[in-house]
């Protein structure tokens, strides 16, 4: 995977936005410039962060209203994937008995999102600001950063940010850096916690959570790292300079990954409530007809390609059984085998479970079996039932959520491309199936260590 700004996945100035201010605020930076920020041109630009209690409005003057009520008007939702409201987050754990402890989640496991990795590689101090400020708020003394090791340029970007910080006294609080397991499962909040506290990055499925006892049994937030930056931004300019961008009821800019069948891959920063397809003609447009799109990662959903024109929004994609999720939005080309990749997909998220509970040591593997003879053509009369069948037992029954997703997608599939699936059924593979795999999946081999 690549870490850099410049690689494939390097984000693109939005030139179709009508108002760039409201679609350049995460990499603002970056596209003035064209270079990653040092603390110096950070400082330059945005100035130092104000307190937490004391929030600096630079569009409206100055306000008195703590970090969690700013969020809370702002409507800061998280970005990591759940979409949970962020204010929400601040006051659970502000709200407990003890020190508190702030877990910046920058591990993207996720394998079609870079969004996380650009950010920090690019606006490194807006997270860290983000994560500084959301310990003011919380009482916490320490800010964990989780890192997969297996991106080595990334953690040197980011203890070198870190080093900046320390040599200018910016903070108050100490910032730690650890390099985790990368595996599928080991971005969820528990299995950060779980890591942190000496253990294996895998899920906990039972209470306690995090924000009761977490890292050292004390309360912990964990934030994603985009999160955490347009925290950081919300308390330069407040409240409503935030709401200037998206919908009215899911404000503000998101990151969105864009692959597939486009002119070029990369990471773009969009208001909430752009159409999928703007989304898609500003990574270069799709050079063919789609047959579908993949939204929200391998957890997520395949919409037909006639729902292209969908507001990026959970209020407009719910009706369609899907949300924004990690903000990863894959074109499928019409000349493609959906079923096929899926197959791929399904087979990676069942190596990469956490084979702690039944749905992911039996469940996932099974769905997975059945998918790859659905693909090959080598379907038997009962299989069609039985992978409805098994996909809805997946739901709800996991320690985590990681058979949840692999379940949805799994549906999604089914929906998406059903005549595909009647073709398979009844005549054998299409001829797209035999075609090279359009979306990379990384190899399909359990994680050698969790620890």
């Amino acid at each position: 995977m690549n870490s850099s700004a410049t690689g494939p996945f390097a984000p693109h100035h939005l030139a179709a936005e009508p108002d760039a201010s409201t679609a350049a605020r995460l990499l603002a930076g970056w596209y003035a410039t064209g270079r990653p920020a040092t603390l110096t041109d950070h400082l330059r630009r945005y100035g130092p962060a104000p307190s937490a209690t004391a929030l600096g409005g630079r569009t409206g003057g100055c306000t008195s209203m703590p970090l969690v009520e700013a969020a809370e008007a702002a409507g800061l939702t998280g970005r990591g994937g759940a979409g949970f409201p962020t204010a929400r987050k601040l006051r659970a754990v502000a709200e407990r008995r003890g020190r508190a402890v702030v877990v910046v989640n920058a591990m993207e496991s996720e394998p079609a999102s870079r969004k996380d990795q650009l950010l920090l590689a690019v606006a490194p101090h807006l997270v860290l600001d983000g994560a500084v400020l959301a310990a003011t708020a919380v009482g916490a003394d320490t800010v964990h950063v989780c890192l997969p090791r297996t991106r080595t340029t990334q953690h040197w970007q980011l203890s070198l940010a870190v080093e900046e910080r320390r040599r200018a006294r910016l903070d108050r609080v100490r910032l730690h850096l650890h390099a985790l397991p990368h595996t599928y499962v080991s971005s969820e909040s528990t299995s950060l916690v779980r890591w942190l506290n000496g253990g294996p990055a895998r899920p906990r499925g039972s209470p306690p959570r995090p924000h009761e006892r977490g890292v050292a049994r004390r309360p912990t937030l964990v934030h994603n790292a985009e999160t955490l930056a347009h925290l950081a931004l919300i308390a330069r300019y407040g409240p409503d300079w935030f709401r200037r961008a998206g919908t009215p009821d899911e404000p503000g800019t998101t990151l969105v990954t864009v692959s597939g069948a486009v002119a070029s891959r990369g990471v773009l920063e969009a208001a909430l409530g752009t159409p999928l397809a703007a989304i898609l003609y500003r990574a270069g447009g799709p050079p063919e007809p789609l047959r579908a799109v993949l939204l929200g990662g391998f957890a997520g959903t395949w919409l037909p390609a006639d729902h292209v024109h969908t507001p990026l929004t959970r209020r407009d994609l719910s009706p369609l059984g899907a949300a924004p999720g990690a903000g990863v939005l894959i074109a499928l080309p019409h000349a493609a085998c959906g079923l096929t990749e899926t197959a791929r997909i399904l087979a990676y998220l069942a190596a990469h479970s956490a084979r702690q509970c039944g749905p992911c040591h039996l469940g996932l593997p099974a769905v997975a079996e059945d998918f790859a003879t659905l693909a090959a053509g080598r379907a038997d009369a009962d299989l069609l039932s039985r992978l409805h069948r098994r996909t809805g037992l997946l739901q709800d029954r996991g320690a985590c959520r990681h058979p949840d997703g692999a379940a949805l997608l799994a549906a999604s599939a089914l929906r998406a491309f059903a005549d595909d699936v009647d073709q398979h059924l009844t005549h054998g593979a299409c001829p797209a199936a035999l075609r090279p795999p359009q979306i990379p999946v990384p190899p399909v081999t359990p994680p050698e260590a969790w620890r």
